[in-house]
């Protein structure tokens, strides 16, 4: 059995869905695992983690204006020491989640067809992201 643990950093620009299948898969191969499964975790409250349809941009467009209708920016949050986009931001990570296991066969992530990794920005301004990644198998 054999173990990697890492971290990859994420700049984001605005608010959204920002793809980091490739980012995954690239460190992935790295570590020479056939076999097992691998585990993300974003490091943070105002941001997530979720696997959703990479084909289509209006999947993710609409992803975005559901959650901003869910949990929309309002003065009427307690919660709100960094600005307006602040308590809505951890409301739509902890609706979504900022943990996320996938399975590997022969060296790579067992995502369907039109699957891919996503980070979901949950606040207005840019930020840097760390997910750590940790892979299990042989």
């Amino acid at each position: 059995m054999r173990q990697a643990l890492g971290t990859i950093t994420i700049q984001t620009r605005r608010k959204g869905l920002v793809e980091i299948t490739g980012e995954v898969s690239d460190w992935l191969g790295a570590q020479a695992v056939g076999e097992g499964l691998l585990t993300l975790f974003c490091r943070h409250t105002s941001a997530s983690l979720v696997i959703q349809e990479n084909a289509a941009p209006a999947v993710r467009r609409d992803m975005e204006s559901y959650f901003d209708a869910l949990a929309p920016e309002s003065s009427a949050y307690e919660h709100d020491d960094e600005g307006p986009d602040d308590m809505p931001a951890h409301l739509k990570a902890a609706l979504t989640g900022v943990q996320l296991s996938i399975p590997v066969m022969n060296g790579a992530m067992m995502l369907g067809t039109w699957q891919g990794i996503y980070l979901f920005e949950h606040r207005v301004q840019p930020h840097r992201r760390s997910i750590a990644l940790h892979v299990l198998g042989q």
